[in-house]
Parts: structure tokens; C-alpha cells; sequence
């Protein structure tokens, strides 16, 4: 097949032919002589329901998993064409952040460990959106990702299914995505919405806007059409094979439903159970809890789908039916084993009007998984507390991971010849191997390399930003980094007031020996989430500032990237040398980014959540830069009090920073913005006490490990620990998460 590919590529004439249309063939000629790897009818296989699978750009990641990137590069370089052009192809941007991409991780490691793992998921006319700043404001612009062309989606029009609302008929037609794997290739079938206008809106937007009823309804209608094309399949399968004993069906197939999302899929397989095939109700649920398993990626209220029963009643009646009578079964078993009143309402699926999802699923589900070792911690004592005390054989957990393949292989193609050269290349395909690279910790001409590498990818990352922004980085500077999406919780606003802090101190000369430094930052805010746009204008404001400050502005820089999306992110993990995972300690379920930086050798400075506490136990603790307070503590201080203002009155640093948000340091356009992030701290608001993600409690320790970095950053002891951080994280790959999955909940 590789030969094959390589000699359709070959007899490409590239002669006056735009990138698009470079690109559109090369795709093509791979196109044609792969061929999928369909589910076998006589073993088991697993399917991932996501309502995000953020793949970026395929055209690299699909020419190294077929191990042809090299050799096209060549063909190209031969007929004068730079295969570095087709980085002007634009990311398939369909999701928003770290459960999208997480999920097309998973996929990927799947088909490298040759099991069979299928994503199922939404085709989107626009990816999440196109950001830009207009005077340091974001604006959202749609993403028409597929103005290139999509020649790795194959039209499956002769699968095309029906998905029916109480007021419309909608075709959900399949479009097929290969994932390669060194033995197979999987696919990843991504629905198209097809029909009326307004079935065409289902798969308009990822995340419509759901201010009103009407962006909610099609929320709701998003969901259902995901659920019920991907359950509709499974089930007409298994019948073509099997027929219509359901009895084995969880002995062929597993489903995995990526949070909340997809959850309706439990009721539409015990809606097309029931009253297709006259399956008995409680046969349909015992069914269905072998079936599915479910993953929990937060603990924010707002991130836990819960749906006013009236809306399911209005648009899927028989959903509605479905869930009401699971809601009454539900609270017969609960009589029966005398689950005491106060768990029954907390474990409820239906209560106060509304349906909650994760009830559903955890209700339901042979399996209930968190995403690191904290995260299934709390969920347990906290989240799920009462579900935990009756069903606790439920209850696994699964740590996030990354693919190495294009967070190591594709994007550190450097680094990675480094570790072939010292360990051979067994570890591309079996990730355990990288640990044997921890012999060389302390072998100085190793580090040397690393520590040249690291700097050739910091140039890397320079010329990337200069073309994409038209800013220039500090030079020889440390790249400290905060990519992810803008939320409160994440903190992107502490990390500004801290290098207001550091910007101060430079300028009062308190800092010498200061090394230039460079603050990156990417993130995109939900169009409407007002609080969010306001801290992007913030950390833009201060940029401006201190660029435009002539006496700081060769050792301190603050960018913050436009339209940060998943090739942006391959560029910023291998320059940077220092990952923020600054997250309110409870809060972060897992974070994948803290593991890509990892893998390409920066250090965490963090708080203990997520999976930085795993990250510090792989490479120890002594080799990142932990601070602030820990869960234990942010439970204390919601229970018995917490004053910021105190803080504040005591802290001159911290409050000189804050103050400007409304003495006319900055400009937010007279929007509102600054003023309602002030009073967020200060003050608090209807649905909140003052500072509720503590940023005050932890800027001091924050700013003291920033300054401690820039004292250590550049010495020997420093790249030691940036290297056991790299060779320290074969833990984190997909590959170990997708196995576990495998193992422990799917069965296969």
C-alpha cells in the first residue's frame, strides 16, 4: 500500500497548482488505496460518543501514522515544493478544547493498539469559530474549515438514517474519517444534518448559543441527533447479524458517552428496544447498563446537562416517556434497599422539572469514570457521593493521556530523534520504552542536546508567532505559557495580575538579574460569556502596556496568540519551557495540555489538581513548581469564610494590581468589563461569594515560584529537570488510558 501511495504521489504535477489544490490530491492519492477496517461481526467492539472530536489538521498526523511523512516530504522537495506549505490549511476545529481533543487521542491510540474503537460524532459546517482581537477585544468570525476541501471525510449517502423530533424528520447522513493504525484504520463517522433549513442547523454550529429557548431546543436537538443516529446504527447492525434476541447485544458492543452530552443515548436504546422489539422495560435497562459506560469531566454545575422535562416533552415525547419511567424505577429501587431520602434526591433523574443526564448515566452505567486519580476521588466523595455509598463497584478511574504520536512524534521531531539515537526506535511503538531514557538524567553531553533542541524549537515557535501575529518574541527569553480555554476557573486572571506584580518590581528595580521572559497566552471565550471576553481585553491591555514600555520591554512580554487551535498548540508545547496549570485546586477534572507540555520537556508550575498531581508523582516534585492551596484547604475556606478584601488590605503588591481594573490603568471601552471583574473579587455577586476561585489566597505563592523559575531557568539544574519531566512521561500517553478502557469497562 505505501508503495502504491508513493508512486500516485510521485506523478502528481505540482506546476502552477494552489496549496488547496496540492493538498486536495495528495489527500486523495492516500484516499485511494486505504481501505477501513469494519467492525467484526463475531467479536466485541467499542464505540465513543462525543459531541466534540477536535482532529486538527489530518494531512501530517495521517502521512506519519502511514510512515510516509518523510518520504513525501522528499517527493515534494524534489518537484520544489515545501511540504511545510500545507500548514496553511485550516484545523478542523470541531471542538473546544480539551474534551474534543481528548477524544481524538483516544481514536488514535485505538487504532495504533489495533482494537476496535470507532468514534461517533457531529459533522460541523463551522468549527467552534475564528478568533481575531479588534483593539485587544475577541471577535468571533464562523470557521468554514472546510473551505480547503475535506477529502479525508468519506459520503456514506447509503447509510443515511432518519432521526425523528415531534415537529420534523431530519436525514443523518455519515461522513467516514479514517484513523490509521499500524494494522488497521478505524473510523471516525462524523454525522451531517440534512433536510429542511432547519434540519440543517443541527449541524450548523458546535455549541449554538443557549441564551434563549430557541438555542437551547437546538442544543437538545444536537444531542438527540448524535444519540440517535449512533444508536439507531448499532442496533440495525446487530439485528442484520444476530436478529432480534438482544440478549448478547453488550457481548458485541460497547458505548462510551464523553460526559453528558451524549447521554440520551441510554434512552434512545431503551425507546428502540421497547417499542420496536418488545423488549420488556426492565430487560431494556438491564440491557443498556451493560452497554454503556460513562466519563465525567467535571464538576461544574453548568458542564452537567440537565434538560427542563417541558423540552423534552415538547421535542422527543418518547424520550420523555422513556426517562419518566426510568425516573420511577429508579425511585422503586431506591424504596426497595431503603436508600435513605436525602441520597434518593441527590441520585434522582428526574426532580424540580428537570432531567439530569449525569444521574442518567450514573444511574444506568456499568461504569462511572473520572479522569485522574483527584478527580474520581471527588467524585466519589463529593459529586456522586450517595451513588459511590450504594453502587460503589461502579466507580473506576481512567487518567487522561495524549498520543505521542503527534504530541511527541509529529510536533518534536527533534526530541524524538534524540531518543531513537539513544534508545533505539522501539519506544514509537510501545510508549513504556521512553522511561529507559531516564539513564541519562545526569549525562551531560544528553542534556546538552536537549537543551539545544529545546531552544531550536523556542525559534521554532518565534517564527510560527511572527507569521501568524506579526510580533517578534524576545529572544533567548523563557516562554512561559497558558494555553487553554478562557474560564474563570483555569485563571487566566491570576496569571495577569502576577506579571502586573513582576512588571512592578521590574520597574522599582527590585528584580535584578532579571532574564527576559516571555508570558504566552491562547484562549478562545464562549461568545457569551461576558467575564471571560473581559479578562481576554485584560491580559491584551497589559500586553500593550508593557510592549509600549520602553524600560521593561526588552526583558518582560506579554502575547496573546489569535485563533489558538491544535496546530498552534504543537508549536507552543515543544517551544515553551514553562506549562501554567494554574486551575483552582478541586476543579480541573484532569487537563491534557499540562501532559503535552510535559512530554516535550517543560516544567509544571501548578497547582495540585488534575493531573499535575500524577504528573509530580511521575517525575517528581522536586522537578516542577507547585503552589498554592491544596483541596483540602478550598473546602475549609468555603465552609468557615473567606475574606479577599482582608487580603488585600494586607497585600500592597496584590492590590495595586487590581485596583487596576478601575483606576484608568486600563481601557475597557467603557464595556463594563473591568469593573464587573473588580466586583467579582471584591464583591461577589448573586450566585457567588467574592473571589470564589481564590485567586488572591494564591497569587502571592504564584508570583514567588514565577520569580523562582526565572532564577533557576537557563542553569544546568534547570534543564535536568526539564528533561525528567520529558522522559518521565510515557504515563500520560493514550495508549495507557485507551488500554485501561479496554480492559477495565469496555471488555474487549
Amino acid at each position: 500500500m505505501k508503495e502504491r501511495i508513493l508512486k500516485n504521489i510521485a506523478a502528481i504535477q505540482t506546476a502552477g497548482k494552489s496549496t488547496a489544490e496540492l493538498y486536495n490530491e495528495i489527500s486523495s492519492a492516500v484516499m485511494r488505496e486505504i481501505s477501513f477496517t469494519a467492525p467484526a461481526p463475531d467479536q466485541k467492539s467499542a464505540y465513543y460518543l462525543s459531541i466534540e472530536f477536535l482532529i486538527g489538521r489530518m494531512f501530517y498526523n495521517n502521512l506519519l501514522e502511514l510512515g510516509i511523512l518523510d518520504e513525501v516530504r522528499d517527493i515534494l522537495k524534489e518537484k520544489g515544493v515545501n511540504a511545510a506549505v500545507f500548514e496553511e490549511i485550516e484545523d478542523a476545529a470541531l471542538g473546544n478544547g480539551g474534551l474534543g481533543r481528548l477524544a481524538a487521542c483516544f481514536v488514535d491510540s485505538a487504532a495504533g493498539l489495533d482494537l476496535p474503537v470507532y468514534g461517533r460524532g457531529i459533522r460541523y459546517k463551522y468549527g467552534l469559530f475564528k478568533q481575531k482581537f479588534e483593539n485587544g477585544f475577541q471577535e468571533e468570525l464562523p470557521d468554514d474549515w472546510q473551505s480547503f476541501g475535506d477529502p479525508w471525510g468519506v459520503r456514506r449517502e447509503n447509510e443515511a438514517r432518519i432521526v425523528k423530533f415531534a415537529d420534523a424528520e431530519v436525514r443523518a447522513v455519515p461522513y467516514d474519517i479514517p484513523i490509521i493504525g499500524k494494522n488497521r484504520i478505524n473510523t471516525l463517522r462524523l454525522y451531517q444534518a440534512e433536510g429542511s433549513e432547519g434540519a440543517e442547523k443541527i449541524s450548523e454550529y458546535l455549541y449554538p448559543a443557549d441564551d434563549t429557548e430557541e438555542g437551547k431546543l437546538l442544543r437538545l436537538r444536537q444531542e438527540y441527533f448524535l444519540s440517535a443516529a449512533s444508536v439507531g446504527e448499532l442496533v440495525d447492525a446487530y439485528v442484520a447479524v444476530h436478529g432480534t434476541d438482544f440478549s448478547a447485544f453488550p457481548a458485541f458492543n460497547a458505548v462510551q458517552l464523553n460526559d453528558t452530552h451524549p447521554v440520551l443515548a441510554i434512552a434512545e436504546f431503551i425507546r428502540i428496544l421497547t417499542g420496536s422489539y418488545g423488549v420488556p422495560f426492565a430487560k431494556a435497562v438491564r440491557l443498556a447498563g451493560k452497554t454503556f459506560g460513562y466519563t465525567n469531566h467535571t464538576i461544574l454545575p453548568e458542564a452537567l446537562e440537565c434538560w427542563p422535562q417541558e423540552y423534552l416533552k415538547k421535542l422527543l415525547p418518547e424520550i420523555y416517556a422513556v426517562l419518566k419511567k426510568l425516573d420511577e424505577r429508579q425511585r422503586r429501587e431506591f424504596r426497595r434497599k431503603a436508600v435513605l431520602e436525602e441520597d434518593a434526591a441527590a441520585m434522582r433523574i428526574a426532580k424540580n422539572g428537570i432531567f439530569s443526564m449525569a444521574n442518567t448515566a450514573v444511574y444506568v452505567a456499568h461504569r462511572v469514570n473520572g479522569v485522574a486519580k483527584i478527580h474520581s476521588a471527588i467524585l466519589k466523595d463529593s459529586l456522586f457521593r450517595a451513588a459511590y455509598l450504594y453502587t460503589p463497584e461502579k466507580f473506576v478511574n481512567v487518567t487522561n493521556g495524549i498520543t505521542q504520536r503527534r504530541w511527541l512524534m509529529l510536533c518534536n521531531e527533534e526530541l524524538s530523534a534524540l531518543i531513537d539515537s539513544k534508545i533505539g526506535t522501539g519506544w514509537r511503538g510501545d510508549i513504556g520504552l521512553l522511561s529507559e531514557m531516564k539513564k541519562f538524567r545526569k549525562e551531560d553531553t544528553v542534556l546538552a542536546e536537549f537543551a539545544q533542541i529545546k531552544s531550536k524549537k523556542k525559534e521554532q515557535l518565534a517564527e510560527y508567532v511572527y507569521r501568524k501575529e506579526g510580533i517578534r518574541l524576545l529572544p533567548d527569553a523563557i516562554v512561559y505559557a497558558q494555553v487553554k480555554r478562557l474560564h474563570e476557573y483555569k485563571r487566566q486572571l491570576m496569571t495577569a495580575f502576577a506579571i502586573l506584580e513582576i512588571y512592578e518590581k521590574l520597574k522599582s528595580g527590585e528584580l535584578a538579574g532579571f532574564k527576559p521572559t516571555v508570558f504566552l497566552f491562547g484562549a478562545k471565550s464562549a461568545p457569551a460569556y461576558f467575564r471571560a471576553k473581559g479578562i481576554i481585553k485584560f491580559i491584551n491591555e497589559i500586553a500593550k502596556k508593557i510592549a509600549g514600555d520602553e524600560s521593561v520591554n526588552k526583558k518582560l512580554q506579554v502575547v496573546f496568540v489569535t485563533d489558538y487551535n491544535v496546530s498552534y498548540a504543537e508549536k507552543i508545547v515543544a517551544g515553551a519551557d514553562v506549562s501554567l496549570q494554574v486551575s483552582t485546586a478541586g476543579l480541573e477534572a484532569s487537563g491534557t495540555g499540562n501532559m503535552k507540555f510535559m512530554m516535550n520537556g517543560a516544567v509544571t508550575c501548578g497547582t495540585m489538581d488534575g493531573a499535575n498531581i500524577e504528573i509530580v508523582e511521575q517525575a517528581g516534585r522536586e522537578n516542577n513548581y507547585i503552589f498554592g492551596a491544596e483541596v483540602d484547604e478550598i473546602d475549609s475556606l468555603r465552609r468557615n469564610g473567606y475574606d479577599p478584601n482582608a487580603i488585600l488590605a494586607q497585600d500592597g503588591a496584590a492590590r495595586r494590581a487590581i485596583e487596576t481594573l478601575v483606576d484608568g490603568t486600563f481601557d475597557d471601552g467603557g464595556r463594563g468589563y473591568f469593573r464587573e471583574l473588580y466586583d467579582s473579587l471584591t464583591v461577589g455577586a448573586s450566585w457567588h461569594k467574592p473571589d470564589h476561585y481564590f485567586i488572591l489566597r494564591d497569587l502571592p505563592d504564584y508570583v514567588e515560584k514565577l520569580l523562582l523559575i526565572n532564577r533557576e531557568a537557563g542553569t544546568h539544574e534547570f534543564t535536568q529537570k526539564q528533561f525528567a519531566n520529558a522522559v518521565s512521561s510515557a504515563y500520560f500517553s493514550s495508549d495507557r488510558s485507551i488500554r485501561e478502557y479496554a480492559e477495565n469497562i469496555w471488555e474487549l
